[in-house]
């Protein structure tokens, strides 16, 4: 049976292992190496996670499947300059092997869930250029792109 929980401080040597399969795996694709120096989330990876666990503005999920944990995700709430409320998914992440079994969607739907109580008036996720597995995940559980990046390597 597949489900996400919050995370707890003991979730947390397992989250960095899923993160760094995540870096692997998104390392490999087209805008994979900037987005591992630019918007991955820094070193160490164990104090950087752990300390989401205590903010109130931002969610860590384990996503299970027979009680082992197969995923993550986090989000965080921004707030704009004209003071309304973003919901930010920075990361989502699900093993291989574990993946089209509903783990992903409980996730996305509990951070999602998260940033409504938030009050957030959206919530924003990326997905690499050419990652066509993200980009539909992303589409099945309600996004549509809304900016498009363009970048050129010098």
């Amino acid at each position: 049976m597949d489900s996400a929980r919050p995370a707890t401080p003991a979730d947390v040597a397992r989250i960095v292992e899923l993160a760094y399969a995540m870096r692997v795996e998104l390392g490999e694709e087209r805008g994979g190496p900037l987005w591992a120096t630019r918007e991955a989330r820094p070193e160490p990876l164990d104090a950087a996670l752990g300390a989401l666990l205590d903010r109130d503005d931002a969610a860590v999920l384990v996503g299970t499947y027979d009680d082992v944990v197969v995923g993550f995700g986090a989000a965080h709430v921004e707030v704009l300059r004209d003071g309304s409320r973003l919901g930010i998914v920075d990361e989502i992440y699900v093993e291989p092997e574990a993946r089209a079994v509903g783990v992903g969607e409980k996730l996305v739907g509990q951070l999602v869930d998260f940033c409504r109580a938030a009050g957030c008036a959206g919530v924003d996720a990326t997905a690499l250029p050419g990652h066509r597995e993200a980009k539909n995940f992303f589409e099945r559980a309600g996004f549509s792109a809304r900016l498009l990046v363009m970048h050129r390597s010098l």
